[in-house]
């Protein structure tokens, strides 16, 4: 039996809301490019503590620090917008603000993945990955 999954993004964020919720600081999950694009996005914007990738044989780990011991997480919900049954393209007006401006979404656009404001400020459209805040 293989444990591939149809959405890496979905799984990686359930392994992160999971962790938090049991309280847990880390989480560990299989390493792919863009899991480790998203994950560094919301280590940059103040949502995870720290993104490493460990060597491994068949392949490698993403170890997800979410925080410091004795602090609880900084998000309160994370959520995937788009999902493989139905994709959510959007053009740069009409890229949704989270919380009047308190959480980030994260867009796959030409350049690479970045936030909501990033993408409104290049004028790029692109597919919604997620919603943080």
């Amino acid at each position: 039996m293989s444990l591939q999954s149809t959405d890496p993004i979905a799984d990686l964020l359930t392994r992160i809301r999971n962790a938090a919720a049991v309280g847990k600081t880390e989480v560990r999950a299989p390493n792919a490019k863009l899991k480790k694009v998203v994950a560094d996005q919301l280590k940059k914007n103040g949502y995870l503590s720290d993104v490493k990738v460990e060597p491994g044989k068949p392949r490698d780990t993403l170890v997800i620090t979410i925080n410091k011991a004795g602090e609880n997480a900084t998000f309160t919900e994370l959520t995937r917008m788009s999902k493989p049954g139905r994709r959510m393209y959007v053009s740069a007006d009409d890229i949704p603000r989270v919380k009047s401006g308190r959480g980030i979404v994260l867009v796959s656009t030409s350049k690479g993945v970045i936030t909501g404001g990033e993408a409104v400020k290049q004028r790029l459209g692109g597919e919604v990955l997620l919603k943080v805040y």
